[in-house]
């Protein structure tokens, strides 16, 4: 299961910082790890991919209070908008082996 979330912050590194200190929630609540990106055009424009093991776990991270605390101060502007994604398939285009 993978919560995609994506924001607007007012500063990447200001951003980073803070989302690199909640590290220790995300692993909390099940968080087998995650994957940044930030716009090519807007470099203040953030993806984030947060792998977890279930729908239940993800859930739980998504309701921690903690997380609306850290993007408050971590300077994310504007509303985040969170999706539940399940994988559906995965290539490797380099080894032409199915993930």
């Amino acid at each position: 299961m993978i919560i995609m979330v994506q924001h607007h912050v007012r500063d990447y590194d200001a951003w980073k910082k803070v989302f690199d200190e909640h590290r220790a929630v995300r692993e909390k609540h099940g968080a087998t790890g995650h994957l940044v990106y930030r716009g090519a055009e807007d470099r203040n424009a953030v993806t984030i991919l947060n792998h977890f093991p279930s729908r239940e776990r993800a859930e739980s991270f998504s309701a921690d209070p903690s997380l609306k605390e850290a993007m408050e101060s971590a300077g994310v502007d504007g509303v985040p908008t969170i999706t539940f994604l399940e994988e559906a398939e995965g290539l490797d285009y380099t080894t032409r082996m199915a993930m």
